[in-house]
């Protein structure tokens, strides 16, 4: 996110990294997309998870103190988990993370995932190294793993997404959040047409975006420039603090110059930004309330992120059903 995490960047190498919120448009195809030309899921065990999700913890680190700057690879996760999966539709069960269609084109070249290339080959080395897990999966547990090295909740994660041969079975352009529709109404519509088309809920929508507390966005990537927060590598409920405490003006000018970028907003400092759709959860009167309960409350929003971040991740993944014990046949 980007997430809804916008079509903006988050500190990068997202998620040159791009932000997690991107809002998108509802035109919805007929069509069944087959689940042809897969490799096999992963196989990999408890001992070779704890591993691999140790392996990305260090990579984070690693170029976080690389870089210096106070920026790191965490929200790029974030963004790349969400873009994988956030492509989904309940009308025909088509996208979402299975497959790993991001490395093939079109999903490669969509304005949206911009930037998400310098995450999936960040990732290269890790999949060399466990080649056991697919793509697919290594994409999204990336997401998870950065969302608990800043600090957040412990998200549930199955392993099971298959890698895909091509992005042949990719579903149209257009499905990832826009920050922006043009006006209040529009953007907040546009919010509840992206999430609602993946069968997910008003808590959910509020709980997903407050994964804006991390990252930034960039002028290169997005258009967009600037940081949701002061600590843009914490996960916490501090965006939601500051969208209902700061003074939130749009943005006229930047490093003494007349702004000539996209509609965003900043605070009195001029160095915290907030997005069109960040704005339209205080200006709905239903967003508000889950915003007004996440500002007071960060254990509800740790708890309601970790279930609804992990129904994303596994929307249209066609993971194994398991028989009940007793049944043997």
């Amino acid at each position: 996110m980007n997430a809804f995490l916008s079509r903006a960047s988050h500190g990068a190498a997202p998620v040159a990294a791009a932000a997690t919120i991107v809002l998108f448009s509802a035109n919805f195809p007929s069509t069944v997309y087959a689940k042809s030309s897969t490799t096999n899921s992963s196989t990999i065990d408890a001992a070779e998870t704890k591993a691999v999700k140790a392996s990305i913890a260090e990579l984070i680190q690693t170029d976080m103190d690389k870089r210096g700057d106070g920026t790191s690879l965490i929200g790029t996760y974030v963004r790349l988990a969400w873009h994988s999966a956030g492509t989904y539709s309940k009308v025909d069960s088509s996208g979402g993370s299975n497959g790993g269609r991001m490395r093939f084109s079109p999903e490669a070249n969509w304005g949206a995932n911009a930037g998400l290339d310098v995450a999936r080959k960040s990732l290269e080395p890790i999949k060399e190294l466990y080649p056991n897990i697919t793509n697919a999966d290594l994409y999204t547990l990336a997401g998870v793993v950065a969302i608990e090295e800043a600090g957040g909740p412990t998200i549930p994660f199955r392993f099971g997404r298959e890698d895909f041969e091509n992005g042949d079975t990719s579903p149209p352009d257009g499905r990832l959040p826009d920050a922006d529709k043009g006006s209040k109404v529009k953007t907040i519509a546009h919010i509840r047409d992206v999430f609602y088309r993946m069968g997910l809920d008003d808590r959910d929508i509020v709980a997903l975006l407050g994964a804006h507390a991390l990252g930034r966005c960039h002028t290169d990537a997005s258009g967009y420039w600037g940081p949701w927060t002061f600590a843009e590598n914490t996960f916490s409920n501090e965006y939601f603090r500051l969208l209902l405490e700061e003074r939130w003006s749009p943005k006229l000018t930047h490093n003494g110059k007349v702004w000539d970028g996209p509609d965003q907003y900043e605070d009195a400092t001029g160095k915290l930004m907030m997005l069109p759709s960040d704005i339209a959860l205080i200006q709905d009167p239903s967003f508000r309330k889950i915003v007004e309960l996440y500002a007071k409350d960060e254990d509800a929003f740790f708890k309601d992120f970790a279930k609804a971040f992990s129904k994303l991740l596994e929307l249209g993944v066609p993971f194994p059903i398991s028989k009940p014990w007793y049944q043997f046949w």
